[in-house]
């Protein structure tokens, strides 16, 4: 059945004010981005959620909604300032069709059109002030490069729509990590990691603490590359020549940066509260503890852009999709994070 006889539809009146209001996009349609974003409104309450609204295919999330047996109204809106009016009432939802009915776990190379959009109009909404920000559900990149989708991630896709440098920040309670590298091969880390690398991204992180986190005296920790630091060179240089220059050159910029530290003893729980974020110099070195400390409450944040961008922590799950068995406490963190940074900007400024 069609949209119009299974959701209501907004007009155009939107008179109403609005506080903060969250796009959310589609990410990919056979993934769990929809389970967990209707499960989130099931629980707006008891969380306190900021609006937020989805930018996908109502007909496709009316459907989830009742495989999952949630009881949850689908309002189509026509623009972000009608999603407060209608949130208590139903999950908000900008159209954004699908070329092909999906199917949960089944990926479909013929809706990569819709997911880029999705992604495309939150963007352009929150740079012109539409949106405070959005949250990004998870994409499955190999499935999009047939329909032009370029970049390693979400992180590189915002740096070349904003013509911004950002920063990929992934934390969960008491922990914060940047990886310095991302989404490389391991071989390939030495030859990337260099010191101008780590003092660029030490201090967008350490201005987006205090900005974004509301952090007065952000202190860094950063992580060693190689085993035991190094070993004074007898385990590798990488310390020696890269790594110990740029923690000094941080701290010659008025940043609080202490290290390199042997990785294997800075993630256990006496140590975690000497510092506000670790600098890591590879993806795993990052991932790993945030993962083991709190892996249903990770979130990706992507510092240094003009706009607010928030993800959860984890893929499109394409084994457990339409089960109800998705969590969506990732999801519902980076809702809760995207509202912290958006209003303690608008503290800031």
């Amino acid at each position: 059945m069609g949209a119009e006889t299974n959701s209501t539809t907004r007009s155009n009146d939107t008179s109403t004010s609005q506080d903060t209001v969250y796009a959310v996009t589609m990410g990919d349609p056979a993934g769990i981005g929809g389970d967990i974003a209707l499960a989130a409104w099931a629980q707006r309450a008891a969380h306190e959620l900021p609006c937020f609204f989805l930018i996908d295919d109502p007909a496709r999330l009316m459907l989830l909604a009742a495989r999952l047996a949630l009881d949850i109204p689908i309002i189509e809106i026509a623009n972000p300032r009608e999603a407060a009016e209608c949130f208590d009432e139903g999950l908000p939802v900008l159209p954004c069709r699908l070329a092909h009915a999906s199917e949960p776990g089944t990926l479909d190379p013929r809706n990569s059109d819709a997911v880029l959009s999705s992604l495309k109009q939150a963007v352009s909404m929150a740079m012109t002030g539409q949106v405070s920000g959005l949250v990004t559900n998870p994409i499955h990149k190999k499935t999009l490069y047939g329909a032009g989708f370029t970049h390693p991630g979400h992180t590189e896709y915002l740096a070349n729509a904003t013509d911004a440098t950002p920063v990929m920040m992934l934390s969960c309670p008491g922990l914060r990590v940047v990886p310095v590298t991302i989404h490389i091969p391991l071989s390939d880390v030495v030859g990337q990691l260099n010191k101008s690398m780590i003092v660029s991204l030490g201090g967008v992180l350490s201005q987006s603490l205090k900005r974004d986190f509301g952090i007065a005296a952000p202190r860094l920790a950063v992580a060693a590359l190689n085993p035991h630091g190094g070993e004074s060179g007898a385990l590798g240089r990488e310390e020696i020549d890269i790594i110990a220059p740029a923690v000094a050159a941080l701290r010659n910029e008025g940043v609080d940066a202490q290290g390199p530290f042997p990785a294997d003893t800075l993630f256990h729980t006496q140590a975690r509260p000497r510092y506000d974020a670790v600098l890591c110099m590879y993806h795993d070195q990052a991932l790993i503890p945030l993962k083991t400390i709190d892996f249903d409450n990770g979130v990706n944040t992507t510092l240094g852009l003009p706009i607010v961008r928030t993800s959860p922590d984890h893929g499109t799950a394409l084994d457990i999709a339409g089960t109800g068995k998705a969590s969506p406490a990732s999801f519902i963190a980076a809702l809760k994070q995207a509202d912290l940074i958006a209003r303690n900007r608008a503290v800031a400024a």
